[in-house]
């Protein structure tokens, strides 16, 4: 069995999302494509074009380059404009601070040389270099990706340095965004098992939809509790983590590990009983019996995860017709939804009590041997 198998996985990305949805897939996840941002052309960036005539107008004393994609599309499109040969010989002049090795390289690849790269490969340690120093007075460029960094900025402007902010690959919201409020829509009913984010814009502009569809409280709710938010990094999960949301990141901001933090982190998240017989794990759309999965319709789903919600109790039909998709009020659904659970995982999984209701076929007494991850 692949291990994400039976669990749906959203992604957010605008950038590179074929390559990370592909990842998933290959493991064995239902991937969702709902694109949250989408990046302004750079050549059509009016914004990006007079950060780099100031840096041009007026020398700058220390340069930031925070991505090496990022570095290099200033560096291309200062050339698509005419300025590039004044932009390298300015910055030739400054103090380049690479954030990590992609940024080193970049700025190798365009003839610079790198003068320091804090070993963590985090901004943070280069504003620690930076405030370090005596800014007074001093001019400094930051090469953004994507995003404002105000902590990062503002610092160094109470620290007494002129910044110019140099917003490469700015991200505003999608040009449609139907599938991101499918998407908002999916996580408040948790008919989905992971949102992947890989930007912090990306987080924001879920958070800023949800909340124009007035479905912010169940979409918080939600990504606090059964939908697991996995970021790449930090800076991108940052804004969940204020609002107390526990995020899953990788240790290095990668896209394969992260790929690598969502098949640890999903699977752990399930709870596994003992049920006649059986090791019976469920997941988003399917239940593992035994090391197999086994896809099953939504009905029987919702079933099986409320009779596990109760394991051992014996749980009405009224009480299983509320949790059943639709709005049938005829309890013969529930009847017709434990007909098709017990011919996917089993009948003796799932016992009839007499005018009462049913019950999972559970055995507490081997609980002990049972890894238990989470919620079912």
């Amino acid at each position: 069995m692949l291990p994400l198998e039976g669990f749906t996985v959203a992604v957010t990305a605008a950038r590179r999302r074929e390559e990370l949805g592909a990842l998933l897939e290959r493991r064995g996840a239902r991937v969702v494509q709902a694109p949250a941002i989408r990046i302004v052309p750079l050549d059509d960036d009016a914004e990006l074009l007079a950060a780099t005539r100031l840096c041009i107008e007026e020398p700058v004393d220390i340069a930031v380059a925070t991505t090496g994609i990022g570095f290099r599309g200033w560096m291309e499109a200062a050339d698509g404009w005419g300025l590039g040969e004044r932009l390298l010989e300015r910055l030739g002049s400054a103090t380049l601070l690479a954030r990590g090795p992609k940024a080193r390289g970049a700025i190798r690849a365009a003839g610079l040389t790198d003068d320091w790269s804090p070993p963590s490969e985090s901004s943070a340690e280069v504003l620690e270099h930076l405030l370090a120093q005596d800014l007074v007075g001093r001019r400094i460029a930051v090469q953004l990706h994507g995003e404002p960094l105000p902590d990062f900025t503002d610092a160094l402007e109470a620290a007494g340095a002129s910044v110019v902010a140099v917003p490469v690959y700015r991200w505003v919201p999608p040009d449609d965004v139907a599938p991101l409020g499918r998407l908002v829509e999916a996580v408040a009913a948790r008919q989905v098992d992971c949102v992947v984010f890989t930007s912090a814009p990306a987080v924001a502009s879920l958070l800023s939809l949800a909340d124009a569809m007035g479905l912010s409280a169940p979409v918080l709710d939600a990504l606090g509790s059964s939908v697991l938010p996995a970021c790449v990094g930090p800076v991108t999960g940052a804004r969940l983590e204020r609002l107390g949301i526990a995020t899953a990141q990788p240790a290095r901001s990668r896209l394969g590990a992260l790929v690598r933090e969502i098949v640890a982190s999903l699977p752990a998240r399930c709870r596994t009983l003992r049920v006649a017989g059986h090791a019976v794990q469920l997941r988003g759309h399917a239940v593992v019996v035994d090391g197999v999965a086994r896809e099953l319709p939504p009905g029987p789903m919702a079933v099986l995860s409320e009779l596990a919600r109760r394991p051992g109790v014996v749980v009405s039909r009224a009480d299983l017709l509320t949790v059943l998709p639709g709005t049938s009020t005829d309890e013969h659904a529930v009847e017709m939804a434990v007909t098709r659970l017990r011919g996917a995982v089993g009948a003796r999984v799932v016992q009839t009590v007499v005018k009462r209701g049913y019950r999972l076929a559970y055995e507490p007494e081997a609980a002990g041997s049972v890894k238990y991850g989470g919620p079912p």
